[in-house]
């Protein structure tokens, strides 16, 4: 496992490019042709590429509001965005979280960590190969506060929005991921540097297709 640096005190944070709203490519496209994807190219991924990523995964999509790109029970958006990079052009390797009202990232550990991170997922190989990841945590408590333990299914099938967005937007910018769910949660938690009440749900490797 690559040993991991974690960052104190004040970190870079980067702004991400506009997103795009509109393309050519349809939503009935990117639906009919969602498939997990485990074999990627070598090509880098761009920060505009991620930033539309991380825009339709838990972007702010109605400012006045503060609402995001996919649903939350009781608006009340228990989960949280952390990106792997590897290989993406403008971007040093490193972990970085996803500061979501601001879009922008803030970089918490130096390194490429994706050989790690594919330790923590039972050596899934697609992990480390893949250019770029993302992995969601959420914390029960945001959910669990208004809705006791039913909270516990609402942030899983929040889970489930994200990853589907960030499938279809992915489909649409010729990018492939695939839901990995098997993994050390505790290992996950240590490679991104994540609090000890976010609890990792998913990684979404992400690679050119």
């Amino acid at each position: 496992m690559a040993e991991i640096s974690i960052l104190k005190g004040k970190t870079e944070t980067i702004d991400l490019p506009g997103i795009q709203e509109n393309s050519s490519y349809s939503l009935e496209k990117s639906i009919a042709m969602r498939r997990s994807a485990r074999n990627y190219k070598k090509d880098a991924l761009t920060l505009q590429e991620i930033s539309q990523l991380l825009w339709a995964a838990q972007g702010i999509t109605d400012k006045r509001n503060d609402l995001r790109a996919a649903p939350s029970a009781g608006a009340l958006y228990p989960l949280e965005i952390y990106l792997i990079v590897g290989n993406v052009d403008g971007l040093d390797a490193g972990v970085y979280k996803y500061e979501i009202g601001k879009h922008k990232i803030k970089k918490v550990i130096d390194g490429d960590q994706r050989s790690a991170l594919s330790s923590a997922a039972l050596s899934q190989g697609w992990v480390k190969i893949a250019p770029a990841a993302l992995v969601i945590c959420g914390i029960y408590a945001r959910t669990r506060r208004k809705y006791g333990e039913r909270g516990t299914q609402y942030v899983h099938m929040e889970v489930g929005a994200v990853a589907e967005n960030v499938y279809l937007q992915g489909r649409a910018l010729g990018i492939g991921t695939a839901f990995v769910g098997a993994f050390d949660e505790d290992q996950v938690q240590s490679v991104i540097a994540a609090a000890s009440d976010e609890v990792p749900f998913a990684v979404l490797p992400l690679g050119k297709i």
